[in-house]
């Protein structure tokens, strides 16, 4: 059976946060998913330009899938050239008839506390927002007054530590990280339960609880943790590692994690 390695970027796969990185685990990553013939999907909250940046910054790999822009995108990476999957926006189109990016924009135009993203941050399939972390619960609380129930759509909120600054995004409901890599999982004609997906932060957590083999990086959000123990032990069919460091002299943190869970799960043998 095919296998698929599933990951988010930012502090994720990427040491772009507070913790010190293992110098060799980028190298690692990319010699293990080869050699054990991998298919490495990145699921992010990055454009596909954005993504080259990281993979030129970082020197990860390329993936041969990116479910880019929070799942709203899917491009295919073969022989040096990036494809766009169309078959993946007939689908959000077909399944979430009602999204409307413009008039969700219109509706939310004078909440307080929210402020609309960079042109490069949108899509037709994602309108994103900055907000008041302080103020996250009445932001979202006048948020879901306008919109919810309307669109076909779903509320994404996380938080960025390291700006310090809550991130809104109001995607259809059929075109999320989750729903992306299932869309990808399918096309190899991969159970969902046998694909593992590494996360760290907010809105990791629609995949790690989705039914995935989840792995969490040593450096995961606090709260995402809590959410995803939370799940497990309400659901014991949901598979979650929490990786800790210590492996093959690895700490866990970022590629670490992403390694360390692969393992766990059988991927590198």
């Amino acid at each position: 059976m095919t296998k698929i390695l599933a990951t988010d970027l930012d502090r994720t796969l990427l040491p772009n946060g507070h913790w010190a990185p293992d110098a060799d685990a980028i190298p690692q990553f990319n010699s293990l998913t080869e050699q054990f013939e991998v298919v490495v999907v990145y699921v992010t909250g990055r454009s596909l330009p954005l993504t080259q940046r990281a993979i030129a910054e970082f020197g990860v790999r390329f993936p041969d899938v990116l479910c880019g822009d929070v799942g709203t995108t899917i491009n295919r990476y073969r022989d040096g050239e990036w494809t766009p999957d169309e078959g993946w926006v007939t689908h959000v189109k077909r399944s979430s008839p009602r999204w409307d990016a413009d008039a969700i924009r219109a509706a939310v135009a004078d909440v307080d506390g929210i402020r609309e993203q960079e042109p490069e941050h949108q899509n037709q399939f994602k309108q994103s927002y900055y907000a008041d972390h302080e103020r996250q619960e009445s932001i979202l609380g006048e948020v879901k007054a306008r919109i919810e129930g309307k669109y076909d759509e779903v509320i994404v909120y996380s938080y960025d530590s390291q700006d310090d600054k809550g991130l809104i995004d109001f995607l259809p409901a059929s075109a999320t990280k989750q729903t992306a890599l299932e869309y990808v999982a399918e096309s190899f004609e991969v159970p969902k339960e046998e694909v593992v997906f590494c996360g760290d932060s907010g809105n990791d957590i629609f995949p790690l609880t989705a039914g995935f083999k989840g792995v969490l990086v040593r450096n995961a959000d606090e709260q995402l943790v809590a959410n995803v123990k939370a799940a497990v032990a309400k659901d014991p069919n949901l598979q979650a590692y929490f990786a800790q460091g210590g492996f093959r002299g690895l700490n866990g943190y970022y590629t670490s994690g992403v390694i360390e869970g692969a393992y766990h799960y059988g991927l590198f043998r």
